[in-house]
């Protein structure tokens, strides 16, 4: 199967320090700082990039489930919020919201609800985070 690579260099001291990261694909390159991370700061940061991650994969996981029971869905539209807050000893992910929208013709709210939970438990970033909480809101438009 698929191994996928990406790769992070950081220069000077946690505050004052910099850094980038890139993409194995080559899709994305970008810098992070502790402003990007912690602040408000210009560039992108770890939690940014496991929010696409999670929201990328909830949608095609939720795409396929859609498919395999027979619905062909129009449009699958997630953000995912993950936060970053202070923990004891550091800080933490300690949460992941997604927030889903879909077009599906012929589906009834309680099998997209059931559809929607269950991409939210089989999506394989769900899985590899599963130590953290995460919530769903998820809306049949």
């Amino acid at each position: 199967m698929a191994v996928r690579t990406s790769e992070a260099e950081w220069k000077g001291n946690l505050r004052e320090g910099h850094g980038t990261m890139k993409l194995g694909s080559g899709a994305y390159e970008g810098s992070y700082s502790f402003a990007s991370r912690f602040e408000s700061g210009k560039g992108t940061n770890p939690e940014e990039l496991i929010a696409a991650a999670h929201a990328g994969c909830y949608s095609m996981a939720l795409s396929a489930g859609l498919s395999k029971a027979g619905f062909t869905p129009t449009r699958v539209h997630t953000t995912a919020k993950v936060h970053l807050e202070p923990v004891e000893g550091g800080f933490g992910i300690t949460k992941i919201e997604l927030l889903t929208e879909a077009q599906i013709p012929g589906i009834s709210n309680d099998t997209f609800q059931q559809q929607a939970e269950a991409a939210k438990k089989g999506c394989p970033v769900s899985k590899a985070l599963a130590g953290t909480q995460i919530t769903l809101d998820a809306k049949l438009v």
